[in-house]
């Protein structure tokens, strides 16, 4: 936050008057600007120069002290640790804030809309710039409430590249030693499903795990006239298709909910001729950690046995993507207390767990932590919006919402 503007005190607002760390009016205005600005300028992962850029020049401005990552892109920022170089100390039981700044290749498709994206074929169409605003205001708010002496232990904001790229740009950013004097992680996502002013919540697993495959089939080819002197490769690869995620369903557990989908099938050239290669693409996903850790094994085992039957010869690529989100039970209680403080119990509902990926799982790997889903629908609207669609947008009233949740987050996970 700027120096010449400064935190709400408790009662100031109707919400959260048990705590400070409210969003002035001004600062929420210059959020919601910030934010179409990012909206504006899309920039895929590991490409986030001009957002990388963004963040920091606010940062600094509030006084703080932000570090680019060596990846290039991204950004840490450390708020009370006592330093001014802003060098990193150890063992500080930090909290820390986490967004992701990347956006999506595809076209935005809003038409009545003033702040689309100018950049071709690029889009915030997952609101990573709504988890961005918020994580940078309520560092902006925790940092004023520091130099007045009233937030009791560190923050650390985390700015986080490539989510969007698997297996993400996490482990990267934890290679940079962002975890290092870490206690507790959080996190949003957009829910275009709940209302703005509310948030979802589940303890244990709320995404599912993610891989990539890339399989590739080879034989002989020949004349369609003559297939039993051939490898008929596409009977082959078709049978892959349709036969791989019947034969791996059923070798695991049915409430592991292990699927492997395809997305891309390509063989041939031409209606009389067998051909010699054939490539299939297509995720797998899964709703616990022992199902995702078998899934390598299983999967191939299953392209082997079908492939090998109609006498194609199978190069499987398994490409590891991310493991499920699982909230841990306390810092998921930590998020319904601060939303409670800030809006009241009715504001925060159960979630059930998704089928889609997200990369702050690497995280959790490390530390303990949690992600809610902050409600991003307008209230009333019944326009069916999804995540990574062109036409996906926001209501900025979730942007407060998302600031308060953090700030109430910090103060109380400094009690505990």
């Amino acid at each position: 936050m700027s120096r010449e503007s400064e935190a709400d005190e408790p009662g100031e607002t109707a919400t959260g008057a048990s705590l400070p760390g409210t969003l002035p009016a001004e600062l929420r205005a210059e959020l919601i600007a910030f934010r179409r600005d990012l909206h504006m300028h899309p920039e895929l992962g590991n490409q986030e120069f001009r957002t990388t850029a963004a963040i920091k020049a606010r940062l600094e401005r509030a006084g703080l002290v932000p570090r680019v990552l060596g990846i290039g892109t991204g950004l840490v920022c450390d708020i009370g640790t006592g330093t001014e170089t802003g060098e990193w100390e150890g063992g500080r039981e930090m909290l820390a804030l986490r967004a992701d700044i990347d956006a999506l290749p595809i076209p935005d498709t809003k038409t009545d809309c003033a702040y689309r994206s100018t950049v071709p074929d690029r889009a915030h169409a997952c609101g990573h710039d709504v988890h961005t605003t918020v994580v940078l205001g309520a560092g902006l708010v925790l940092a004023e409430l520091h130099r007045r002496g009233r937030l009791p232990r560190p923050v650390r904001l985390i700015f986080q590249p490539a989510e969007e790229v698997l297996p993400g740009g996490a482990p990267d950013v934890i290679e940079c030693g962002v975890l290092d004097g870490v206690r507790r992680i959080i996190g949003v996502h957009c829910d275009p499903k709940v209302d703005a002013g509310r948030i979802g919540l589940r303890a244990g697993a709320i995404t599912s795990a993610c891989d990539r495959l890339e399989v590739t089939l080879d034989g002989p080819g020949g004349h369609t006239a003559r297939p039993h002197l051939t490898t008929d490769l596409v009977t082959a690869a078709a049978k892959v298709a349709t036969e791989v995620p019947a034969v791996v369903a059923r070798r695991v557990d049915a409430r592991s909910g292990l699927a492997v989908t395809w997305g891309r099938l390509e063989t041939g050239h031409a209606c009389n001729v067998i051909p010699q290669h054939a490539e299939l693409s297509g995720t797998v996903r899964c709703l616990d950690l022992e199902s995702w850790r078998a899934a390598p094994d299983l999967v191939h085992g299953a392209i082997q046995e079908i492939a090998e039957l109609y006498r194609a010869k199978p190069v499987v690529d398994y490409i590891r993507g991310v493991p499920p989100v699982v909230n841990d039970p306390a810092v998921t209680e930590l998020l319904r207390d601060a939303m409670t403080a800030r809006l009241g119990a009715d504001a925060v509902e159960g979630t059930t767990q998704s089928l889609g990926g997200e990369d702050f799982s690497w995280y959790l790997e490390h530390v303990p932590g949690a992600m809610a889903r902050l409600g991003v629908k307008a209230p009333g609207d019944r326009t069916s919006r999804d995540l990574h669609q062109g036409d996906f947008d926001a209501d900025e009233d979730a942007i407060t919402v998302g600031v308060e949740l953090f700030t109430a987050a910090a103060l109380l996970d400094a009690q505990a």
